[in-house]
Formats: C-alpha cells, sequence, structure tokens
C-alpha cells in the first residue's frame, strides 16, 4: 500500500499556516499595550490593568446560533465574527465587567481561506468596537465531522471589574426606571424559528426584497455592542440586561431582587419592522421570550440619574419597578 498523507485525509496544514499570515494584519489591529508577547505562541498573554482595589477576572462564552447556518448558505462572511463578539462582551458588562480580551474558535470540514477571512476580520472589527484585544485563537479542520462547506464558531471573552460591583441585583431598588438601547435587528437568538418561518412555511428567498434591502442583509445585520455605551453611562448604572434568548421576560428578571416586579409597557417598545413582520405569523407571547423585540440592552437607573443617561446614549424609558414578585408584567 502506498503511503498517505496528512492532507489527502483533508487537513491542510500549508493552508493552514497561509491563513494566519493573511489574518495577521486584522489581529494585530485590535493589540494594546497590555497584551504581552506576538501572534503564534502557545498561549495568548494579557497584563492586567492598573487602578483596581479588588479586582476580578469574568469570563463568557458564547456562539451565533443557526444564524450562522444564513451566512453559510448565502456565502456572505464578514458579519458573523462581529455578532460572536458581542454575544461574549454584551453579557460581561451586564456584571460590570469591562472587556479585556477575547479568543476565538474556527471548526470546519476544510479551510476556505477566503471564507475564514472574512469571519475573522469581522471578529477583529467587533473586538475594535468592544475595545479589547484578539489574542488567541483555534482554527480546526475536521474532515468527518462537519460537512462539506459547513463550519463552526465559539467565542470567549474575559473581562475585569471590582468585585463589590459584580452582583448588580443589590443595587436595583422600587422606583428604579426601566431605559432601552436600541437593538440593530434581530441579534443573534431566534433564527431557528426565523428559518422555519422565511424559508420553510413563507418559502422567501435571500435575495426578496424587505424594506429596500435584500432580505438577507436584514436578517444578518450584526449584534450591536454596546461596550462603548455602558463605559460612559457605569457610574450612573444600577443594573444592566442583555436580551438574548428568553426575550425580556427571562432576561430582565437575572437583575432583580425577590420582591420587585418589572412592568414593561409595550406601546413605548420601539419595535423594529422586522419583529412587526413575523408578528403577523407568530403569537405575541412568543415573540417576546424569542426576540429582542427591538431591545438590545435594558438599563436599570434611578430616577434621578434618567436624564443623564437619556442626554448621553440613544435609550428611551420602557418601564420601571415596583414592589411584587420577581418577574416581568407586559403591559
Amino acid at each position: 500500500m502506498s503511503k498517505i498523507s496528512y492532507k489527502e485525509s483533508g487537513v491542510d496544514i500549508d493552508a493552514g499556516n497561509n491563513f494566519i499570515k493573511i489574518i495577521t494584519p486584522y489581529v494585530k489591529e485590535t493589540l494594546n499595550p497590555n497584551v504581552i508577547g506576538g501572534i503564534g505562541s502557545f498561549a495568548g498573554a494579557f497584563r492586567l490593568p492598573q487602578g483596581y482595589k479588588n479586582p476580578v477576572l469574568l469570563s463568557a462564552t458564547d456562539g451565533v446560533g443557526t444564524k450562522l447556518k444564513l451566512a453559510i448558505e448565502s456565502k456572505k462572511f464578514d458579519t458573523v465574527g462581529i455578532d460572536l463578539v458581542a454575544m461574549c462582551v454584551n453579557d460581561l458588562i451586564c456584571n460590570f465587567g469591562q472587556p479585556l480580551y477575547f479568543l476565538d474558535y474556527y471548526a470546519t470540514s476544510k479551510l476556505e481561506i477566503d471564507q475564514a477571512s472574512d469571519v475573522i476580520e469581522g471578529i477583529t472589527k467587533g473586538c475594535k468596537e468592544a475595545e479589547c484585544a484578539l489574542i488567541g485563537g483555534e482554527t480546526a479542520e475536521m474532515p468527518g465531522m462537519y460537512n462539506e462547506g459547513d463550519f463552526d464558531l465559539a467565542g470567549f471573552a474575559v473581562g475585569i471589574a471590582e468585585e463589590e460591583e459584580l452582583n448588580r441585583v443589590s443595587h436595583t431598588k422600587k422606583g428604579d426606571v426601566l431605559i432601552a438601547l436600541p437593538s440593530s435587528g434581530i441579534h443573534s437568538n431566534g433564527y431557528s424559528l426565523v428559518r422555519k418561518l422565511f424559508f420553510e412555511k413563507l418559502n422567501m428567498s435571500y435575495d426578496d426584497d424587505f424594506e429596500g434591502h435584500p432580505l438577507i442583509e436584514t436578517l444578518l445585520t450584526p449584534t450591536r455592542i454596546y461596550v462603548k455605551e455602558f463605559k460612559k453611562l457605569k457610574n450612573k448604572l444600577h443594573a444592566l440586561a442583555h436580551i438574548t434568548g428568553g426575550g425580556i421576560v427571562e432576561n430582565l428578571p437575572r437583575v432583580l431582587p425577590e420582591n420587585l416586579t418589572a412592568v414593561v409597557y409595550k406601546d413605548k417598545i420601539r419595535k423594529l419592522s422586522i419583529f412587526e413582520f413575523i408578528s403577523q405569523y407568530v403569537d405575541e407571547a412568543e415573540m417576546y421570550r424569542t426576540f429582542n423585540m427591538g431591545v438590545g440592552l435594558i438599563l436599570v437607573v434611578s430616577a434621578q440619574n434618567v436624564d443623564f443617561v437619556l442626554e448621553n446614549s440613544d435609550g428611551y424609558v420602557i418601564g420601571e419597578l415596583i414592589e411584587g414578585s420577581k418577574g416581568v408584567i407586559l403591559q
């Protein structure tokens, strides 16, 4: 029997090395003076920032769900990397963590350099928006594990906070006001329902018009990153809730004590047109526990700080906290 090579089994080491050379300039754009060493070591190293009294490291990991399937099928790869960063760093800030650095995992059946480069370039754009460094990652070719053309993404973010600032539940009070920061779109949750509705039930195509743009552009609009807003408003906030899977009704209670109820006025929510369209085919209760409905982040703010937050953000008031059982009332 003739000898066989790794490349013949489906893994091309040379392609992987070439890929690293291509993405290195993008990655370097995210680095800052706290990054120790360069690209290509066995582990990324990051110097802890000074000025913290009781620093605590926070970590978050996530993916982009079946939104990735739309990117693969439409061959549009430049936005899902932003989504990947957003889903991690938006969680960190809810515990008052300032993102420090990010790592990614890209797994595929066969490395397609142009496709993978677009994804990594998107990740670096997300890192720059989140003001964190991309200090490491892993690219894995696994023929037989994934179908041809498929790939998967996972992201890992690390942030830093003062230990006494972690527990936001203790800061929320009766009379606090709920301020919504708008989402940029569907973000990265609910795409199994989206795909079933648009492409199975309604038999629509990616190129169909949706308010003057191809439908796929609306569906792949990247998740908004809220790190800069958090840094600007931090000292005026009691708590934050990232509205992801489970919607407002499941995510907002995560920052509430047992004796407070969040009242959210549905008529005050500035719903995006994509949600207005979907709601023609999905029950309202299902909409609110699946999608963000146009609200990407909810800020819990004392009444005296509301004006400052509104003047320094694109936020708007959608509700308040009252005495009652922990939970959310939509009215």
